[in-house]
């Protein structure tokens, strides 16, 4: 039985500990996967995107997180961090509509945190999240994906 693929599809997925240092290992596989295909034009805002979704796993979720890159067959590249709590965060429950409707949020200049969501909707193409206990019902608590997608073949 042989497996067919378009060449330029592939995925890696990665599961991280409950550590402070997840955010730093998956900053590395991102730079390790996308440089090992030929995409270093992403390193940077992949890198600096998943690490924000990574980071914020670890500070709210409090248990381990799963990291999956998936390079789809337009060329755009997906990224997807799933964390055990259910809850979506506030900048990830607009649509994007909405949130250009609104206008951009604003934390405080002082503030110790609060920006990397944000940094995501801003500079990620499109981006979502899913509740998976809206998934499988009857299984509360499953956990949340947040995810977002880089290198639409028209980018400016």
């Amino acid at each position: 039985m042989r497996t067919v693929s378009p060449p330029d599809t592939w995925a890696y997925a990665l599961r991280l500990p409950h550590d402070p240092r997840a955010a730093r290992v998956a900053r590395m596989t991102v730079r390790a996967a996308l440089s090992g295909h030929g995409r270093h034009e992403l390193v940077d805002d992949v890198e600096l995107l998943a690490s924000e979704l990574v980071t914020n796993a670890y500070r709210h979720a409090g248990g381990p997180c799963s990291l999956r890159l998936t390079a789809l067959r337009d060329g755009r590249l997906r990224v997807g961090v799933w964390d055990g709590h259910p809850h979506i965060p506030a900048p990830f429950t607009d649509t994007a509509a909405d949130a250009a409707a609104n206008g951009r949020r604003t934390v405080p200049p002082d503030a110790p945190g609060g920006r990397g969501l944000h940094l995501v909707r801003e500079y990620a193409e499109t981006w979502g999240a899913w509740s998976l206990g809206d998934v499988l019902p009857g299984r509360p608590g499953t956990g949340k994906l947040l995810w977002f997608e880089v290198g639409a073949p028209n980018r400016a």
